[in-house]
């Protein structure tokens, strides 16, 4: 008890120091005494010149004159000139703080010799005050301006580089969350409208639709709200969502569905990422009786990577405005692409192709292995007949 109550003193009075800044005071006598060790050539008679000499007296005018000229400059002469731009103001008060602080040290030369028993000349040689100025008192002056300089505006540099991060990953993340409640209310719109159409060509079919969408939302409110969910999920939601679609165009549209049953493992993938590729098929099918309609879904998993092609039938007597809805086709493709780009980034290929009768749409996509444990329960696959 003993032991941690000390602990937490020591503790305490770290914090303290550290919060008035005391550990600034060993930064500099660490980088005077290294200027001392460097001008004398050894560093264990600067430590004896520093403590136990005369010299003593001078090397406190170094310390103490020179952090003071630094904090003025970083605390005052910056915030209140640098950073708003008053350039001429700002180096003419810099050069002034370095100039006084050079007099106020060369003058300590004096003031070591006045107290010491030794002579000025003893101590330093036949030197003038303008010849002390013009020396050691200047370069290190500058030099400690400079240094505390170019470590001040290196911490401002990579605080404001960790901010501008936390900024682009916190818009990341809001336009991810914007694009997904842009999806959301498109998809329920097109799934209601589906329901209403089945409620007057068939009713069965209409209630067992009904079902199936509780489900889907079930899933879409509940069980996807992370940013990653299990693959198996989302691949059954998929499917879900197809045999909807299937009810929707009744015998009018054949859809071949080839998506391979395999076990996923702990592979996880952004939440409705394949889904509007389905949805766009079955929104801009061709559902004409002069011409073909079907629409093509095959779903294949290797590993990390899924591939996903659809292929569907588009309407021929007018193609003009054939590609029109394809080429804007809602806020779905185009939010999915840029949900691509935001979070998988280089791990995608997404291609598109084409042609008089048809429009395919090719998605390689490299998922992570994730361990992503959930409480809720996999959608099951409702068995519904088209």
């Amino acid at each position: 008890m003993r032991v941690e109550l000390d602990t937490i003193k020591n503790s305490k009075i770290l914090i303290g120091l550290y919060r008035y800044k005391i550990h600034h005071l060993l930064f500099w006598f660490v980088y005077h005494y290294m200027w001392w060790a460097i001008g004398i050539g050894s560093a264990k008679e600067a430590a004896y010149n520093i403590f136990f000499s005369p010299y003593t007296t001078k090397f406190l005018f170094y310390f103490i004159f020179q952090a003071a000229a630094v904090y003025f400059n970083l605390y005052y002469l910056i915030p209140k000139f640098l950073e708003k731009r008053k350039y001429l103001e700002y180096l003419f008060l810099f050069a002034l703080t370095t100039f006084i602080t050079v007099i106020i040290i060369t003058f300590g030369y004096f003031v070591t010799a006045y107290v010491s028993p030794s002579s000025f000349t003893e101590l330093f040689g036949d030197q003038t005050f303008v010849k002390l100025l013009k020396s050691s008192p200047l370069s290190s002056t500058l030099a400690s301006m400079t240094l505390a300089m170019s470590i001040k505006l290196a911490k401002n540099w990579i605080k404001s580089q960790q901010r501008q991060l936390l900024l682009e990953k916190e818009k990341t993340e809001t336009e991810l969350k914007f694009l997904k409640s842009q999806f959301n209310p498109h998809f329920l719109f097109n799934t209601i409208n589906s329901i209403f159409v089945l409620i007057h060509k068939n009713p069965d079919m209409a209630s067992e639709s009904l079902a199936n969408f509780s489900d889907l939302m079930r899933y879409q409110l509940y069980e996807c709200n992370e940013a990653k969910i299990p693959l198996d999920k989302e691949v059954n939601y998929l499917k879900n969502f197809i045999e909807l679609g299937k009810l929707r165009l009744d015998n009018t549209v054949s859809v071949t569905v080839n998506i391979e049953d395999t076990i996923y493992g702990n592979v996880s993938i952004a939440p409705f990422i394949l889904m509007p590729f389905v949805e766009n098929a079955f929104k801009h099918c061709s559902q004409g009786d002069y011409q073909r309609n079907w629409i093509i879904i095959h779903l294949h998993f290797f590993e990390k990577n899924i591939l996903l092609e659809v292929e569907n039938t588009i309407i021929t007597d007018n193609q003009q405005n054939s590609n029109i809805i394809l080429e804007n086709s809602g806020i779905g493709l185009k939010n999915v692409k840029r949900r691509l780009d935001l979070i998988y980034q280089d791990r995608y290929e997404m291609s598109t192709k084409k042609t008089k009768e048809t429009y395919k749409v090719k998605l390689d996509l490299q998922l992570s292995t994730t361990l992503i444990t959930s409480e809720q329960p996999i959608i099951p696959i409702t068995s519904l007949q088209s």
